[in-house]
């Protein structure tokens, strides 16, 4: 059964909106970059008020892996997604340091690419179109991945039903595709996940 997480979460408004909704994850970008994001401080508070049920992926670019183990061990998330150019002594280092999952995201251009990730000592690998690009790839290469993976990229209540029936990715993550002029969208997000639940019941 795939699961869901949204990414991007920065305000109270919208943990009252994915609790109510409750998805399987929800994602908080601690990539100073990024549009979507927010401090530790804010993301702890965030934490405390979301339904214990939905678990919180941290998403890294390149950080310190002393950093990254720190918010896994204090429970501000559950799990860690790295978005950067971490590579496996990165990997067994953070591993040293916090038992919690990892999901190593691939930029998913070819198969040897995705083959390649397909040895990553992650927990997880997330096939992404880009950092935070909002666009789909060729979903075809992605026929010979043998391991379970998250889908991300473009995807939105109009193509995830899609996704799902053709892929059966282990989980489906989406950011921008829940947003109207770069914020979330409560309906949206009511779309998505109820889009992704009916295929689940159509696959059962």
């Amino acid at each position: 059964m795939t699961k869901i997480k949204l990414c991007g979460l920065r305000k109270m408004e919208e943990i009252k909106i994915v609790n109510q909704w409750k998805p399987d994850m929800i994602g908080f970008v601690f990539a100073r970059e990024s549009k979507r994001y927010v401090d530790p401080e804010t993301a702890a508070l965030l934490k405390r008020n979301l339904d214990s049920a939905i678990r919180s992926v941290g998403v890294f670019v390149n950080e310190d892996a002393d950093k990254v183990a720190s918010l896994l061990e204090s429970g501000v998330i559950d799990l860690a997604q790295l978005h950067g150019n971490e590579d496996a002594s990165y990997l067994k280092k953070l591993k040293e340091k916090t038992k919690k999952p990892l999901i190593q995201v691939v930029r998913a251009v070819d198969r040897m690419v995705l083959k390649a990730a397909e040895q990553s000592t992650a927990d997880y690998i997330m096939a992404d179109s880009g950092a935070g690009t909002g666009k789909t790839f060729d979903w075809k290469i992605l026929s010979e991945i043998r391991r379970p993976y998250f889908l991300a990229g473009g995807l939105d209540e109009k193509n995830v039903g899609v996704a799902i029936k053709e892929l059966h990715p282990f989980a489906v993550d989406v950011s921008s595709g829940i947003e109207t002029d770069g914020k979330k969208d409560p309906e949206k997000i009511e779309a998505f996940i109820q889009a992704v639940r009916q295929q689940r019941e159509v696959n059962i």
